[in-house]
């Protein structure tokens, strides 16, 4: 970790989302604050036999509403995604021209193509030949092409890295972002995470019964720490954001959005798909460390709660350890997303954020009976309103079990 003594301030001066919850920040605030579920059923999913065809909805993009020929040509869903949203983020921030830089760089979080992949089987069986294959179809499918069509389109010169680090992707990209910038290597970073919707994705977790199964009322389907959870609905989008030094923020009369005071990891060595909490604690207690901020000056907890049985209660567990039963409000924003997956933990932060300005929390919907299994904690089952969200605290994790954490703090005017 950064000694608090020997590294810069980092802020957030730009950001912007899709996700089922909305296409622009007003829409996704909004859904937030009512606790509306964006979690619908899919028809291709309903006929290719999925035994849950639950997902997060977006509605349709048209690229070319937003791109030329030549850049669509080598994004699939995954880069487009991240490309709407970052050129968007940086018209928030206005960093445009300060991003043509070796100061200036691109960290983007992403674990998987599967559709792009797909194609090229599908072209080659069919044809009998790759001849037809081109560099486009290469770039589509690669984990790092969100980074790779980002880099060229913003004009950046500086850091240009992909994060695969399963559902914590997006807030370890965040995390790196914050690194390089604190110890002075860079001074402007577009970071986030995206996640392809398409269905060849998911099929396979469909077929480890890792999906709820209460496809009768999709809003009710994911239950984060709920005794009736029964598994977790995917969904995607993406979330971008421009981190950046303070002092260069502040020089060229940047919006500031809120500060990322820390970022922590660790790792929990002992199984691939099934934590047991210690991990998840020893990162949340390592964000804490390294912002310099007790866990009684946390007024909020983005939990990574998916509504699975075993992650969920790991979770609790991890959150009980460092803050007790009297902690700050709890709420996992999946209650209304679903599984964003690889951009979690940069949507999450976002919608962190976006609570911090409008001055609410999300609930954690669905959350109707405590599991009598599971420690007690603060679950935020309702939508609050008037409340002072200083510091955050955003958690994300993932198989292999990978922790990440992200302590946020609003930027008094």
């Amino acid at each position: 970790m950064l000694l608090t003594s020997h590294r810069r301030r980092v802020v957030v001066t730009g950001m912007d989302a899709l996700s089922c919850l909305g296409a622009t920040l007003e829409d996704i605030s909004a859904s937030l604050r009512a606790g509306r579920s964006g979690i619908g059923i899919s028809d291709e999913r309903v006929q290719l036999g999925f035994r849950s065809p639950l997902t997060g909805r977006i509605a349709p993009i048209d690229p070319t509403a937003h791109f030329g020929r030549k850049e669509r040509k080598s994004m699939g869903e995954t880069a487009l995604y991240a490309a709407i949203t970052a050129k968007r983020a940086v018209a928030r921030s206005g960093c445009a021209q300060a991003l043509a830089s070796d100061r200036a760089g691109v960290i983007y979080g992403n674990d998987s193509c599967a559709d792009p992949i797909e194609e090229v089987l599908t072209t080659v069986r069919r044809e009998k030949s790759t001849g037809s294959l081109g560099s486009d179809k290469v770039i589509k499918a690669l984990n790092s092409t969100p980074t790779i069509n980002l880099g060229p389109m913003l004009g950046t010169r500086g850091i240009s890295l992909t994060v695969s680090g399963a559902c914590a992707s997006g807030a370890h990209a965040i995390g790196w972002a914050w690194m390089l910038i604190a110890s002075g290597m860079q001074d402007v970073i577009v970071t986030g995470g995206s996640q392809e919707l398409c269905w060849q994705s998911m099929a396979a977790f469909d077929g480890l019964r890792v999906f709820s199964m209460q496809i009768d009322q999709p809003s009710r389907a994911v239950r984060p720490f709920d005794r009736d959870r029964d598994g977790l609905v995917p969904s995607g989008g993406a979330a971008s954001l421009v981190l950046e030094d303070y002092e260069h923020a502040k020089a060229r009369g940047a919006p500031i959005i809120a500060e990322v005071l820390s970022y922590a990891f660790s790792s929990d060595g002992n199984h691939m798909t099934s934590g047991d909490g210690l991990g998840a604690a020893r990162a949340m207690r390592g964000a804490l460390d390294a912002a310099g901020v007790k866990p009684s000056e946390i007024d909020y907890v983005n939990a990574h709660a998916t509504g699975t049985e075993m992650g969920d209660a790991a979770e609790a567990e991890a959150i009980h350890a460092v803050f007790g039963e009297q902690g700050p409000p709890v709420s996992s924003t999946k209650s209304l997303t679903g599984h964003e997956c690889w951009m979690a933990g940069a949507s999450e932060a976002l919608y962190s954020m976006l609570m911090m300005q409008g001055s609410f929390v999300a609930p954690n919907l669905n959350y109707e009976n405590q599991d009598p299994k599971l420690p007690r904690i603060n679950i935020n089952a309702k939508p609050r309103e008037n409340v002072r969200l200083r510091t955050v605290l955003s958690n994300s994790f993932g198989f292999g079990g990978t922790n990440a954490c992200l302590v946020l703090r609003a930027v008094d005017r």
